[in-house]
């Protein structure tokens, strides 16, 4: 954190545009101040969301999710414009019900400004196999853009159903 806040540091000295692409899973409440002093000269940031459920998250990343989700809370009460990603991962994230819950989850940052749903690709396949790893999502297609569109649509259905709840 330190390093990435002394980069955006010197980048807004040079009035050049900052923004943090990442899961939000180093996140913790116990290093806010840390966090701060990055929000301070963060102007967007690109929140990954690879599941709408707990569960779901954990088992997909081997990662608890609510780091992921404190993150999104503290990005809103900084007031830092937010996109959220959401892979479509087929027979994982690409479910009628997984997609308007992603909605329903984000659907009331008050700094939401964007959603993208992305199609899930097997580039990372290589990466694994030089790493002598196993590849968790092994036999897994890849997802074609038009379906990402359409998912797309259903997450924004769910943010379209969660606002009017609120």
């Amino acid at each position: 954190i330190t390093f990435l806040s002394s980069l955006f540091e010197e980048a807004k000295k040079r009035e050049i545009h900052t923004c943090l692409d990442t899961s939000g899973g180093v996140y913790k409440k116990e290093r806010r101040e840390e966090f701060e002093r990055l929000f301070q000269v963060t102007d967007l940031v690109l929140l990954d969301i690879k599941h709408s459920d707990a569960k779901g998250h954990k088992e997909l990343t081997a990662l608890e999710q609510m780091p992921v989700l404190e993150f999104a809370g503290a990005l809103e009460m900084a007031q830092i414009p937010l996109i959220i990603r959401h892979v479509i991962v087929p027979g994982i994230t690409d479910s009628e019900e997984e997609l308007k819950n992603t909605g329903r989850l984000i659907g009331k940052l008050s700094n939401l400004i964007g959603v993208e749903a992305l199609p899930y690709h097997t580039m990372g396949i290589d990466k694994y196999k030089n790493l002598g790893r196993e590849y968790p999502l092994e036999g897994v297609a890849d997802t074609k853009p038009e379906k990402a569109k359409k998912a797309e649509k259903m997450i924004l259905e769910g943010i379209r159903e969660s606002r009017r709840n609120f």
